[in-house]
């Protein structure tokens, strides 16, 4: 099925990054930029993630792109024929099929953009994120600035005592912290 666009040359591209960092500010830049392109671009986020919009992707800093909310990663296969670019946000609230939804759709000629969490607030890997780094072709890693030091920052410290991994949230529930702030923390907490 996804071989008919056999000419078309596909590729995973991953931004990953800390709260904060413009993950999604990047991933709504590289896509409006297929679209003046004119290329055909579908744009897809997890059903959970209603924090600024439904039906929006759509930054910290406001910026926005149209998308459509799916519940599983299966449902992007549906709706992603005769497409250049699909663009995939918070990609580690999705399970581990995305890889292989995102290895399709390039192995069938598309551009896929996938931005996301690679660490949860605990500094462990997060979801589908690993195998998606060391499955694309291009990975770019983005920084915020730690709040209480100015160095860079990648780690996505919680501000709630909730334990849940993913506990959807903004500036009101996780701060931008580097690896030194982080130790600290997690030495206090023992």
């Amino acid at each position: 099925m996804f071989l008919e666009n056999a000419n078309k040359k596909g590729w995973i591209e991953v931004v990953c990054g800390s709260m904060f960092s413009g993950k999604t500010e990047e991933l709504i830049r590289r896509l409006k930029r297929a679209q003046f392109a004119h290329l055909k671009v579908e744009i897809f986020k997890p059903k959970i993630d209603v924090r600024y919009s439904e039906e929006e992707v759509v930054s910290h800093d406001s910026n926005a792109i149209r998308s459509t909310p799916v519940e599983s990663p299966q449902n992007i296969l549906l709706m992603t024929s005769d497409v250049d670019v699909v663009g995939i946000d918070e990609a580690q609230f999705f399970d581990d099929s995305l890889v292989d939804v995102c290895r399709q759709l390039a192995n069938s000629g598309v551009r896929v953009i996938v931005a996301g969490l690679d660490m949860d607030y605990m500094g462990k890997p997060f979801g589908p994120m690993p195998t998606l780094m060391a499955t694309a072709e291009h990975v770019s890693k983005v920084h915020a600035i730690c709040v209480r030091c100015g160095n860079l920052a990648h780690h996505s410290h919680r501000l709630t005592a909730d334990q849940k991994q993913v506990l959807l949230g903004a500036q009101d529930s996780y701060e931008p912290i580097c690896r030194h702030c982080f130790n600290e923390l997690m030495q206090e907490r023992k």
